[in-house]
């Protein structure tokens, strides 16, 4: 679970990256997205990076699901008998809905993809023109666009907080001074992809990029 976690996280900021590319404008945004379809050429036929990195990312989001239910049955078969009484758990927000998020953002990246990939959901969605297809998308008209946008992007940075530290306990931290560092760097890391995502939407409903 923390090896596709990590893969997918890995993906989740370069194509933060990528996004923000959007505020050096039009011809630049359109530009990279282009150059995004040319990856591999003239060893690879066009369009071959993109399908081979979506390939990737479907069998590693694929792995982490169907990880994430082993471990799930795993902790319900140690303990077929429910407790009498159960305390109260301390924990993060984050941790105790880790489940619910994760359904949230699969649910979001299904809608992502049919709206700025796809364009099937987008008011323009016109193939060529990634930049005009953006800011179409997050028009003030479509403030519920944006809100929906949010919330999603929210749920992926508590999610992303506390894989971060699990993976960082998965992969072998135990002190307590460890444990201090790596809560301050899953939370500092989810601030800056969840500021970095948000920029763009939030810059085109403000009139910021038009």
């Amino acid at each position: 679970m923390a090896v596709t976690g990590l893969l997918l996280v890995l993906f989740l900021y370069v194509h933060m990256i990528g996004n923000l590319k959007i505020f050096f404008g039009a011809a630049t945004f359109d530009h990279y997205a282009h150059w995004l379809r040319t990856i591999g050429t003239p060893l690879l036929p066009g369009d071959w990076y993109l399908w081979i990195q979506r390939t990737v990312l479907t069998v590693a989001v694929a792995g982490h699901i169907a990880a994430a239910t082993i471990l799930a049955r795993r902790a319900r078969a140690a303990r077929p008998v429910r407790y009498a009484h159960r305390p109260k758990v301390q924990g993060s927000y984050a941790a105790r809905t880790m489940r619910w998020g994760g359904v949230i953002i699969l649910l979001f990246v299904v809608y992502h993809v049919l709206d700025l990939t796809t364009g099937t959901l987008n008011p323009r969605g016109v193939p060529g023109q990634p930049y005009a297809n953006v800011v179409a998308d997050f028009a003030p008209a479509r403030w519920y666009v944006t809100l929906f946008y949010t919330l999603s992007i929210v749920a992926v940075g508590f999610h992303l907080r506390h894989g971060l530290f699990s993976a960082a306990r998965t992969l072998g931290q135990r002190t307590a001074r460890g444990e201090r560092a790596a809560r301050a760097t899953a939370l500092l890391l989810s601030l800056l992809l969840v500021a970095g995502y948000l920029a763009v939407p939030f810059a085109v409903l403000t009139g910021l990029v038009d």
